[in-house]
């Protein structure tokens, strides 16, 4: 893949969501000694970057794709962005998710209008059955991050970011399963890319330390950094074109969201915060007055966790 995909991606699905603000931040600035900005996807629809690879993906469909639904699996966000995707195409979503994921995003999900299964108790068992479900029903798969037109459709956050600010030397990125940090490392054309995972959810860590994708039991508050793999196409993207992946512990995800809201008032769940975590806790070497952009993710969080974290929990 390259910047063209992502090109490609973006004309797929210009007009139809928001071109999310770039605010900077003067704390974190004085904090790190470099000019820090930060991309706020947490204002784009669903209150997530996913509805760009939802777009992107469903963009592509042909006729009898569309007259059979489409199926996908996730923590909450791609479920929320594919159930409203599926919700404005007039198309079926089926949405596999698992007992114990977040009741507020599996509620959104359903609000959307999509069918969300809940037979599984985890994201490993959640997969095996993605596949059956999708082997009966002949539903066209939408893959939340390891897919090219996912990873193209994502990277449309990283053209924002080089367009609007073209001194960008360093982009922060949150990683789960991968498609948002590759996706931007193709759209940063040459930038320095460094992702950030919690140690407790170390998908792409892990591969990068296996040389491939493995399984992993992913336990963090950041359950949309929580996938129990990294994507292959996602994984060989990160190897070639990203410097590093680095890990926070869940404190400092927490003391990452408790900055967003009190200091950028911005309502990121513990997931989008984890770039600004990341620079918070000096977890990223920088030049002194470079130009940083971190990207707040996604502010899909219940009420009752926020308050706990708010309140130091």
């Amino acid at each position: 893949m390259t910047v063209e995909d992502v090109l490609a991606a973006r004309e797929a699905i210009a007009g139809r969501l928001h071109r999310t603000p770039m605010l900077s931040s003067a704390t974190l600035s004085e904090l790190t000694g470099a000019r820090v900005s930060l991309k706020a996807e947490l204002f784009q629809k669903t209150g997530s970057f996913k509805p760009r690879g939802v777009l992107t993906n469903l963009a592509a469909l042909l006729p009898e794709q569309r007259a059979r639904g489409v199926i996908s699996i996730s923590a909450g966000n791609h479920a929320q962005a594919l159930a409203w995707g599926a919700k404005v195409e007039g198309l079926d979503a089926l949405l596999v998710m698992w007992r114990g994921a977040s009741e507020a995003k599996i509620e959104a999900t359903r609000a959307y209008g999509a069918e969300v299964d809940l037979e599984t108790t985890s994201p490993a068992e959640a997969f095996e059955r993605l596949a059956e479900l999708q082997e009966e029903t002949g539903r066209t798969l939408v893959h939340a991050f390891d897919h090219p037109l996912t990873i193209a459709g994502q990277g449309t956050v990283g053209l924002e970011i080089v367009e609007a600010l073209p001194e960008t030397a360093t982009l922060v990125v949150p990683v789960g399963g991968g498609g948002l940090i590759s996706g931007t490392a193709l759209a940063a054309q040459g930038r320095r890319v460094v992702g950030v995972e919690p140690e407790r959810s170390r998908a792409m860590h892990a591969a990068l330390e296996a040389g491939h994708p493995v399984q992993v039991e992913p336990d963090s508050i950041a359950d949309g950094l929580s996938p129990p793999f990294a994507g292959q196409n996602c994984f060989e993207i990160v190897r070639e074109l990203v410097e590093q992946v680095v890990l926070l512990t869940e404190d400092e995800l927490k003391e990452g969201m408790r900055f967003c809201y009190r200091i950028a008032k911005l309502a990121a769940e513990p997931a989008g915060a984890a770039a600004v975590a990341a620079l918070l806790a000096g977890k990223i070497p920088l030049e002194p007055g470079e130009n940083v952009v971190a990207i707040v993710s996604g502010g899909n969080v219940a009420p009752e966790t926020a308050v706990a974290i708010l309140a130091g929990e």
